[in-house]
């Protein structure tokens, strides 16, 4: 990739979703000069368009996980941003719901997990959830006084906001083709309207579903740090008119992912999903034939539940870690301290609760790439 402009740069952070915003205000915050590569034409367009826009509690995930620490830290810190800069969001509550006595088992141990990462639930029998949901069946639940929803886009144009009024430049349409590390310095050829070689000092891979096969490219880096990635697709159905629910339902946990939920956005309208299908590349179409086994698993605690109101609504990949037989799989940030590279970090596996952890995920890599 000769005959191209050269510019040099102190920071680079590539991907303009929800985390790659945050770390790049972080920087520009901490007195950097950032730039933002941003693929697409805009900047939030990818998996942090594709989500529940929920602000996670913290419950499921081990202590000892990056998942657990960043989320619980991050939920604190994004309801206390959204409070500050008036960013529309609400504390919704949410109901884990369990029918049969394998399922209100598991009851327990998600209460426990909850009770070791500092998130306060409320275990709730049959007769007080026949007050407080009485369109719903189950034995027993735990409630979560700390979950929530958010403006998600809101969120990302307050970040974008700051970020810009602390010097940083966001640049869109402008994928990064290739990456070499060597000499003290990162080099990225850019393609797009404007081809050019960028070389920066420091560089942050927050390229969401891109940053994996980003990595595996990188010239100068070890290959061994570089995890294989799965994808997770997951599908959306909307639910026209009326409904009962203030609060968000889930039902107990499956195999990748929470389980098929009721999500409520701001205006009150419901949604349900996401399912989990693992797929071989990017697709983000929505079958309306699952709308079939959406309904079978909603009336496992929702009976009243009717079906011919399920629209397709949108579907969101979720970049694993693991295969479907793997189990859990956490946040990967890889710095220095992994692959002996100064000024570099990648960030793997950043999936739900990404949007919850952001802010708090922004002061971990700042941390690490500190001088």
């Amino acid at each position: 990739m000769t005959g191209r402009d050269i510019f040099q740069a102190d920071t680079v952070v590539i991907g303009a979703g929800i985390v790659g915003l945050a770390v790049a205000r972080a920087l520009a915050m901490q007195g950097r000069e950032v730039l933002v590569l941003e693929s697409g034409a805009h900047f939030g367009e990818g998996v942090s368009s594709r989500n529940s826009e929920v602000i996670h509690a913290g419950i499921y995930y081990p202590e000892d996980s990056l998942k657990a620490r960043l989320c619980v830290r991050g939920r604190r810190m994004l309801y206390e941003y959204c409070q500050t800069r008036g960013i529309n969001h609400r504390r919704s509550g949410k109901w884990i719901v369990a029918n049969g006595v394998s399922q209100v088992e598991r009851l327990d141990t998600i209460a426990s997990q909850a009770l070791r990462n500092g998130v306060p639930l409320q275990r709730v029998t049959r007769r007080a959830l026949q007050v407080s949901l009485p369109d719903v069946t189950a034995q027993e639940a735990l409630y979560s006084p700390e979950t929530g929803i958010v403006d998600s886009h809101g969120v990302m144009l307050s970040l974008l906001g700051d970020f810009e009024g602390h010097g940083g430049q966001l640049v869109c349409q402008a994928p990064v083709e290739l990456a070499v590390t060597g000499h003290g310095e990162h080099r990225l050829w850019i393609g797009g309207q404007a081809p050019c070689e960028l070389r920066a000092q420091r560089v942050v891979n927050a390229a969401g579903l891109g940053a994996v096969p980003l990595a595996t490219s990188w010239e100068g880096v070890p290959a061994d740090i570089v995890p294989r990635q799965w994808l997770a697709r997951g599908v959306y159905f909307s639910y026209s008119g009326h409904h009962p629910f203030k609060s968000l339902v889930y039902p107990i946990p499956e195999s990748g992912g929470l389980g098929v939920h009721l999500t409520l956005d701001l205006a009150g309208q419901a949604r349900f999903g996401p399912d989990v299908e693992w797929i071989e590349r990017e697709d983000f179409s929505v079958d309306p034939g699952r709308a079939k086994s959406f309904a079978n698993s909603i009336r496992r605690w929702w009976p009243a539940l009717d079906e011919s109101r399920l629209k397709p609504a949108y579907a969101g990949i979720r970049p694993k870690l693991l295969g479907p037989d793997g189990g859990f799989s956490d946040f990967r940030i890889a710095g220095e301290c992994r692959h002996g590279v100064p000024g570099l970090v990648h960030l793997f596996g950043i999936e739900s609760p990404g949007l919850t952890a952001a802010l708090a995920i922004a002061d971990e890599v700042a941390e690490q790439l500190a001088d």
